[in-house]
């Protein structure tokens, strides 16, 4: 096969991050977002002896499990990539793909130390549409020259913006945010950030709506009004006035100007200003209350988030006895969610965690839950640990999308302990990472998966870990 050949073939697998393998009579290609049972035609690009990798180009045949239903925006919006299957077909596949990831590693495993461990499966959502309670939407035209967008890039888009007002894994608040935001700046004739040559105004817009008080927060990102050329106190005055007079389910509770200057495509502060209310929403989970404010990490699906928590503390209490007194390391603890449900047993539990607004975030919480054998340290994990004289009995680890930094992960194993918990929303990373725990003395003692987000080729997993 060769770059820029056309293809076509049936959909074999689909691994995950959603990755397909297309048997054609060409060979084999792996493509993108293609589901099994498909049949599609595909762009070749870089060839191997055994395969290619190619771009998907069209489904010319449905597969037998897609029975599901699906919005104006799917194919085209890079966010969902299982919307048309059933909830339970793409659990079955979700499932598999994470079982199948481990293979390799459960089998290293059982050689080193003779034992299989125990697989959990995946416990589903309780909430398969509008769950999100996080949404970072961006700026701009779906074609060059058009009118201005808000939403979401197109899949393999960079700069192309959908709008996706009639998203169906956000509730209704968030399309009448949308949609309100839209309509006023184009009304208002306002330019969104440009990202080659640097210039405009609006570059994002951050919403968070807790799931269970219905509390809302409305951030949007924009460029200093000393890079814009322009005071835009009037422009924002208004905006705020707009938003305030609607009708929402929930509440507004506040809304922030971030402001950002940096020419990454991230949402980085370089200033954040409070145009109404407060900075931040509350939010319930597993009867404990949490502060959280614009950058606070805080799971996407509360929901499913509340079955993912009685997941791991599951799995802490399978540690010969649980936390019970114990001392307990949550590393890379965000708002302190885990480290609160582990606090009800442990003895003593240290919470790390690098974003300032999280720490703060997670003490706040402590003390409106009543919670004291909690601290939580704002730092690097790679340079906290060289800090903290006290020893763990348990290790919980929820490290961000890449993992574990290379460095910090000896420097966990040299403690010791028995017993560690690793959450991963990215199981590529903790299938990498398991490698030196294995090679350290540790055994897959269980795992499972839960679907944290919906449709999406992504799933959390937790997996216990215990030394051999």
């Amino acid at each position: 096969m060769k770059r820029g050949q056309i293809v076509e073939g049936w959909v074999e697998e689909c691994d995950y991050p959603c990755r397909a393998r297309v048997r054609c009579d060409e060979g084999v290609v792996v493509v993108k977002n293609a589901l099994p049972g498909q049949k599609v035609s595909v762009r070749i690009g870089r060839s191997h002896s055994d395969r290619a990798e190619g771009t998907l180009l069209e489904v010319l045949e449905k597969s037998d499990i897609e029975t599901g239903r699906i919005c104006a925006h799917f194919g085209e919006c890079g966010g969902c990539a299982y919307l048309s299957m059933s909830g339970e077909k793409e659990a079955e596949l979700k499932c598999d793909q994470v079982k199948k990831l481990f293979n390799a590693r459960v089998a290293e495993s059982y050689e080193k130390y003779g034992y299989s461990p125990v697989f959990d499966g995946i416990k589903e959502s309780p909430v398969m549409y509008g769950y999100r309670n996080k949404m970072e939407f961006s700026f701009g035209d779906e074609k060059l020259g058009g009118e201005l967008n808000i939403g979401l890039h197109k899949r393999g888009a960079f700069h192309d913006i959908l709008d996706v007002s009639d998203c169906l894994i956000v509730d209704e608040d968030y399309r009448k945010i949308l949609t309100f935001t839209r309509d006023y700046f184009r009304e208002a004739g306002t330019p969104f950030y440009h990202k080659k040559d640097h210039t405009g105004y609006l570059r994002n817009l951050l919403v968070r709506k807790a799931a269970h008080t219905g509390e809302i927060l409305i951030c949007p990102v924009t460029a200093s009004d000393d890079a814009a050329g322009e005071d835009h106190t009037g422009l924002l005055n208004g905006y705020v006035s707009g938003l305030a007079a609607l009708e929402f389910e929930g509440r507004l509770c506040g809304i922030v100007q971030i402001v950002n200057d940096c020419i990454s495509d991230a949402i980085i502060a370089d200033d954040v200003k409070l145009l109404y209310g407060r900075d931040y929403i509350s939010e319930t989970l597993l009867d404990l209350r949490f502060k959280i404010g614009p950058f606070s990490f805080f799971q996407t699906n509360t929901y499913s988030a509340e079955v993912l928590y009685s997941m791991v503390r599951d799995y802490v209490a399978g540690c010969n006895g649980g936390a019970k007194g114990r001392k307990v390391f949550d590393l890379y603890s965000g708002t302190g969610t885990i480290a609160q449900i582990a606090a009800s047993d442990a003895g003593k539990v240290y919470g790390v965690e690098i974003i300032p607004e999280a720490v703060e975030a997670a003490k706040a919480s402590v003390r409106e839950n009543g919670i004291d054998n909690c601290e939580f340290i704002c730092g690097d994990v790679l340079k906290v640990l060289d800090e903290l004289t006290d020893m763990p009995d348990i290790i919980i680890l929820d490290p961000p999308r890449d993992g574990i930094h290379p460095k910090a992960l000896p420097k966990i194993i040299s403690y010791g302990v028995e017993n560690i918990i690793y959450i991963s929303c990215k199981p590529t990373s903790l299938e990498r990472d398991l490698e030196s725990f294995i090679d350290a003395g540790y055994r897959i003692e269980r795992y499972g998966c839960v679907d944290q987000f919906p449709w999406t080729k992504e799933v959390e997993t937790v997996m216990h870990l215990r030394r051999a």
